[in-house]
């Protein structure tokens, strides 16, 4: 795959601005959606029935007093050229029915369709090794069609009657990026409710550093996070912005997708599609200060 220089001077006249920016924009979206660190290797002493329940117990009361008006804790890391994102939540759903409907990889499919720069996904079933191929395109200013084709390696690395452990990762990306990773673990932990933990997050090179520092000072210059930060402004709460920011956002994306799916499985099957769709874009305004990118009609149209 070809890669877009980016190296943006003050000089630039603003007709080349216009022209890199919806390139620089879609790379970063296709660079900062997926994956989880190499701090998530596959060790048993930290990816374990246990070991989530553990963190339940130690998150429940950020959970019962979450800021996100639903029991939910969000945290996030830049560091060491590796950006991460991890969510742990309680949803409102037996086991049984969170792993039927999560431990699947054409469901994933289903999920992933919801983020909004997400135009095709296509799962590919095997015994071994499935395969999830996901398209991310993004139009801005009707000059290009941008679009990125990634094929990650879907594995279930542990499944039981109250515990599974599923992931997707691929080894290299546009702009410098490597080691893409999607985590998701799920356990029991009470009658009717399962306590879950998404995770992404990749490695970044120089050039990978260059994409997101430019998309920062421009697009991206005014975009927050969800973590809060001191003091206040203007009589409003501070939020982090920076490459956290850009986690936050796309992690809890992903988290809403994954609940708006959940949500559908009681719809008839011929309209959960729709059902799915709006569902992800009634929480997305529950966070429009982070989450708002088009409106409704403007995304219902390029889903359907």
């Amino acid at each position: 795959m070809s890669c877009l220089p980016v190296f943006l001077s003050v000089t630039r006249k603003v007709s080349d601005y216009l022209v890199l920016m919806p390139k620089i924009r879609c790379l970063l979206a296709w660079a900062i959606c997926f994956g989880a660190s190499l701090a998530l290797a596959d060790q048993s002493d930290v990816r374990s029935a246990a070991s989530l329940r553990a963190r339940y117990v130690e998150l429940r009361p950020q959970l019962e007093n979450s800021p996100f008006s639903r029991p939910l804790y969000l945290e996030s890391s830049d560091a060491d050229s590796h950006v991460k994102g991890d969510i742990y939540a309680l949803v409102r759903y037996p086991f049984a029915i969170v792993n039927e409907a999560l431990n699947d990889p054409e469901h994933w499919c289903d999920m992933l369709l919801l983020h909004v720069y997400t135009r095709k996904c296509n799962a590919v079933p095997d015994q071994g090794v499935s395969s999830v191929v996901v398209n991310i395109e993004r139009k801005a200013f009707a000059l290009f069609d941008n679009s990125y084709t990634v094929s990650f390696l879907y594995r279930t690395a542990s499944t039981a009657p109250d515990y599974f452990d599923v992931s997707l990762t691929a080894a290299t990306g546009p702009m410098g990026t490597s080691d893409y990773r999607v985590l998701l673990q799920a356990v029991a932990v009470e009658e009717g409710a399962t306590f879950v933990h998404f995770s992404y997050a990749n490695a970044y090179g120089l050039a990978g550093r260059m994409v997101m520092q430019t998309y920062l000072a421009t697009l991206g210059r005014d975009k927050v996070g969800f973590t809060r930060t001191d003091p206040y402004s203007n009589g409003f709460p501070g939020y982090i912005g920076g490459v956290r920011g850009v986690v936050e956002r796309n992690t809890m994306r992903y988290y809403l997708a994954m609940e708006a799916y959940l949500a559908a499985l009681s719809t008839p099957p011929q309209a959960r599609q729709e059902k799915r769709l709006q569902t992800w874009f009634g929480f997305i305004e529950q966070y429009a200060r982070q989450l708002y990118e088009v409106d409704r009609s403007t995304y219902l149209e390029m889903k359907r």
